[in-house]
Formats: structure tokens, sequence, C-alpha cells
């Protein structure tokens, strides 16, 4: 039985995604494709658009089989460790065979050479690294430069190679899977249309093709440009030509009812948390250093809004998106501590499911027989009978559901959907 393994956040789910998902079936001759997908935030240090439920029914009606969340310790975290919760989750449960996933370069061979050699992490490329970096420049930067560097010249633009945030990931998983000694197989599909970066279009691209009566296709545009979109006033129909018509349906209802959620909805949480321990500081947070630490509080009094304050507290060697996933840990209460609990249990200890096909139960057989992690679909009988450090794992991912559910139904006149009643997605 193949089983084919893809790492997502679906923020929204669009075109591209589901591109992606049946060329990954193709590609690998897929009996089944398990989803691991972040929860209700994401990687770049940001709320979800939407909630994790609404897009599980997404991914699963076109065409993912199973999906599984990523616990929030790892969905909100560097690169680097997102992929290391994010593989281990697919490796621990012992069936799946292929990783898939979407890349600019769509050279899976290229990106192992590079995976393969950041694994054993040469002298020549950390010294080169610790160098730039002294120099201020951003990780980011750094690594491309220090690659470029060291790494045996084979013509290949590093810098615009891995100036692309898919490609990047791409490596890391690769690193992970070689890191683990992983049986499963790294497999790319090129992405199509806009980049990620690139702008929602200014006018409908649809139309009729020159050689026949048919409408063309827009080209899929990227999740952030969606969300730009909607963030500065879009009318939802017009993001329909870019979504899957099995998605449209369920996103249109959702914001007939809902606001898509922003960075901001979250400000006076975050500067009542900002205020609360402004005395001792936020150092014991992932990812923030002492000198941010200080660089926040030093700034506190010209806060006036999440993403504002991003803005104010970035520099040149600090992006925007590491000081938004450094303020995500502090609202949610992610320390250096979890993580290292997490790594010490070679990261992901469960696999908790948001939602199943009914095609799919050979391979929730087939998952329950092989996995090395229990499969949770209660959350009551998981805290029960998990060992105590995954359990605080999983308080921690429960904990953030309630944090944004909190804030989406705030002003709404609704109670907030209970995180151990809700039910499991089945299509």
């Amino acid at each position: 039985m193949n089983v084919n393994g893809i790492i997502a956040e679906y923020n929204p789910f669009h075109n591209g995604h589901k591109y992606q998902l049946e060329e990954s079936v193709r590609l690998t001759n897929a009996d089944f494709t398990v989803v691991v997908m972040s929860g209700n935030f994401v990687q770049r240090g940001a709320p979800a658009l939407v909630g994790k439920r609404l897009r599980t029914e997404m991914a699963l009606r076109c065409g993912a089989d199973l999906v599984l969340e990523l616990p929030v310790l790892y969905a909100t975290a560097s690169s680097e460790y997102f992929a290391a919760g994010a593989v281990a989750l697919l490796h621990k449960l012992g069936v799946v065979t292929h990783l898939c996933f979407g890349s600019e370069c769509g050279d899976t061979a290229k990106l192992q050479q590079i995976a393969a050699f950041l694994a054993e992490e040469p002298k020549a490329y950390q010294t080169a690294l610790k160098q730039l970096l002294k120099q201020g420049l951003s990780y980011p930067d750094a690594r491309a430069k220090a690659l470029r560097s060291s790494f045996p010249d084979n013509g290949t633009n590093y810098d615009e190679l891995l100036s692309s945030p898919n490609n990047i990931l791409g490596i890391d998983y690769i690193k992970e899977i070689i890191r683990r000694q992983s049986d499963m197989i790294p497999v790319t599909v090129k992405r199509i249309g806009s980049g990620y970066h690139d702008s929602f279009p200014a006018e409908n691209l649809t139309g009729i093709s020159a050689n026949c009566n048919m409408p063309l296709q827009p080209a899929p545009v990227s999740a952030l440009a969606i969300r730009q979109a909607l963030y500065e006033g879009q009318l939802p129909a017009q993001l329909h030509p870019f979504m899957p018509e099995e998605v449209w349906p369920l996103l249109d209802v959702y914001l007939a009812e809902n606001n898509p959620l922003y960075l901001d909805a979250f400000s006076n949480l975050l500067y009542y948390k900002l205020l609360l321990e402004k005395e001792e500081g936020y150092e014991k947070y992932l990812d923030v250093s002492a000198w941010l630490s200080n660089r926040i509080r030093n700034s506190l009094n010209s806060f006036s809004g999440f993403g504002s304050f991003c803005d104010i507290l970035k520099t040149k060697a600090i992006t925007h998106t590491r000081i938004s996933r450094c303020l995500i840990h502090i609202l949610l209460g992610i320390t250096k501590e979890d993580m290292a609990n997490g790594r010490a249990q070679e990261d992901t200890p469960y696999a908790r499911m948001l939602g199943f096909s009914r095609s799919a139960l050979p391979l929730l057989r087939a998952v329950k027989a092989h996995s090395r992690i229990p499969l949770i679909t209660r959350l009551a009988d998981a805290q029960k009978s998990l060992p105590q450090e995954a359990g605080r794992l999983l308080k921690q991912d429960i904990l953030a559901s309630e944090i944004y559910k909190g804030v989406a139904f705030g002003g709404t006149g609704r109670p907030a959907p209970n995180e151990f009643s809700t039910p499991l997605v089945i299509v």
C-alpha cells in the first residue's frame, strides 16, 4: 500500500492545493493521502484565516483521506522545527511511504543534494554562517550566502532558491528524513501560478479562449494573496475562480456569518500579556533572545496593534515574520523549555485526528496496527492515557484552540464551540 504524506496549512485551501494533492497521488501512485495540518495558528506566526475544522473539511473534500493536527509547538515554530514535528508525525505513523511537498524549484534531486549537505553541517558552512550572522544579515540571507560559499559549485542560484519559502521547507523536510533515517521517499511538485509573495490579481482573469469557446481558468494564486485580498475588502465572490468547487461553498457560507481572523484581532490579548510580564521579561519564550526581550519592553509604550508592533520591532537582521512568531509564542505561552521537552520525546508524541474520509478505513486500520504513537480521536480519553510530557503538549494545543475560538466568536453573541465536544470531520 502506497501512502502519500503531505504537510500543509491550507490557509485557506485553493486551486494550487488541489493540484498538489492530485499530482502527488499521480507521482506516488498513492492509495491514500495523509495530511498533517497546522491547527488554528500557523508557521508565519499568525492565526489561521479560518478554523482548523473548516480547513479539514476542505482538504477531505478535495482528495485527502486523513487529516492530523500538527501540535502548535511545531506549527508556530521556525522552518526547521516545523519540519521536525511534521516529519516525525508522518514517520511515526509507520505507514507513510512518500512525503510529497510543493516547491518553486520542482527538482527533488537538487533539493536532496542541498539537504544532504546541510544535514552534515560541514565546518566551512558553519563558520561562514556564523560570520555572516555577526555581520547583521538575516538568517535566510546568511544561510543562502554561506551555502553559496561552501557548497560545490554546480551552477545553482542559491540566493534565488533559498529565497523561496516552499523550497526552504522542502529542504528542511528532506533533512529531517535523513536525520531520522526514515524510509519515506521525498517527492516534490512544482508550484504553478503566481508566487508565494505575489498579490491578488487586480482584475478578473477569467475569459474566453481565442481557440475555442471554453472559459479560461485563472492561474492559481497563493494563500497569502487570498488572505490579503480579503483583508483589503475584496468580496468573497471574487475569490470563487481561485478555489475548487468543493471548497468555495464552505468558505462562502462561513464568511457570511464570521469574520476571517488576522493578527490584529489578537492585539488586546497580546498587549495584556506583554504588560503582565514586562518586569520579568520574555526571554523564556521560544525564539525570544535577551536582546529582543529588552527591545519589546522598551517599545511597549508604542504598542498600537499586533501588526504595527511587529513593524516597530523588526530590524534588518530580524524579519517581520520572525518577530510575529516570537510574539505568538509569548501570547500562547510557548517556551524554550516546551521545545526542549518536545525534542526529548523525539518530537510529536501523538497523532491527533481532525477528520477522515469514509473510504479511508483500510488506512485507519493500518495506522492503528503500525503506528508508534497513539492515534487520538477523543480528547478526554487522551488526557487520561498520555504520558505526562505528551499530555503537556496536548494541553498546549487545547489552550491555543480555546484562545483562537474565544477571539473568533467574541462579539457574535454565540458561544465558542468546546474543544472537547467538537466532533471529527467525516466526509
